[in-house]
C-alpha cells in the first residue's frame, strides 16, 4: 500500500479534528464578570458542545474505517487515489456545517443546518462507494476475504447514502429530531466498527 497516500490521508483527518475545536469562544459576559453570569453563558454552548462530540465522533470513526480499508488494500492506482480524494473533501467540509449545527440548532434558521449536515453526510457516503468501488474495480485487494470485506464495506455505503439522504429530507420538517437521529446513528457506526474483524487477518 502506498504509505504516502495513507500519510497524507491522515495528515487531512487530524487537520478536521483540530478545526473543529476553533468553534468554542470565551462566553463574553460583560465587564463586570460573575460566577453565576459565567455558569449562564456556559449553558448557553450546549449547542456548540453536541456539535462538536457528534463531529469528533464522525471523523473519528470515519478514519478508524478509512484506516482499516487502507489495510485491506495491497496496492494503489489513479481511480483509488481519486475517490480518497472525494472522501476526504467530505471530511473537510465537516467543520463548517457543525459550525452551522451548534450556532443555528436550537433557531428558526435549524432547518437548513440539519439539511446541510445530514446532506454532507450523504456525499461522504457516496466518497465511501467509491473508494470500495475503486478498489474491487482494479482488483487492489487481491485475497478472497479482503474481497468479500471490501464490498461489505461498499454496501454500507450504499446504506449510508439512502439513510442520510433521507434524513437530510426529513430535516425540512423535523430539524431537532434529525440531529438527535443522526447522532444515535453514529453511535450505531460506533458499535459495528468495533465488532468488524481484524482487516489484517482479513487481508492475510
Amino acid at each position: 500500500m502506498n504509505q504516502r497516500l495513507e500519510a497524507f490521508c491522515d495528515g487531512v483527518f487530524a487537520i478536521a479534528l483540530t478545526l473543529l475545536i476553533i468553534e468554542f469562544r470565551t462566553p463574553e459576559i460583560g465587564d463586570t464578570p460573575t460566577t453565576p453570569a459565567l455558569w449562564s453563558a456556559l449553558t448557553h454552548l450546549g449547542p456548540t458542545v453536541f456539535a462538536f462530540l457528534l463531529s469528533f465522533a464522525v471523523i473519528l470513526i470515519t478514519w478508524i474505517n478509512h484506516h482499516n480499508t487502507l489495510r485491506l488494500v495491497r496496492r494503489s492506482s489513479a481511480a483509488f487515489m481519486y475517490a480518497n480524494g472525494l472522501l476526504l473533501l467530505g471530511v473537510v467540509c465537516i467543520p463548517f456545517t457543525t459550525s452551522l449545527l451548534g450556532a443555528f440548532i436550537l433557531t428558526d434558521a435549524a432547518t437548513p443546518a440539519v439539511v446541510l449536515y445530514d446532506g454532507l453526510l450523504a456525499a461522504q457516503a457516496v466518497g465511501w462507494v467509491a473508494v470500495t468501488g475503486a478498489a474491487l474495480r482494479d482488483d487492489l485487494a487481491g485475497e478472497a476475504r479482503a474481497v468479500g470485506e471490501l464490498r461489505k464495506r461498499r454496501n454500507n455505503g450504499y446504506g449510508a447514502l439512502a439513510l442520510y439522504s433521507m434524513l437530510a429530507l426529513l430535516a425540512l420538517w423535523l430539524p431537532r429530531a434529525v440531529a438527535i437521529a443522526t447522532a444515535i446513528t453514529w453511535i450505531v457506526w460506533l458499535a459495528l466498527s468495533l465488532r468488524a474483524p481484524d482487516p489484517k487477518t482479513v487481508a492475510a
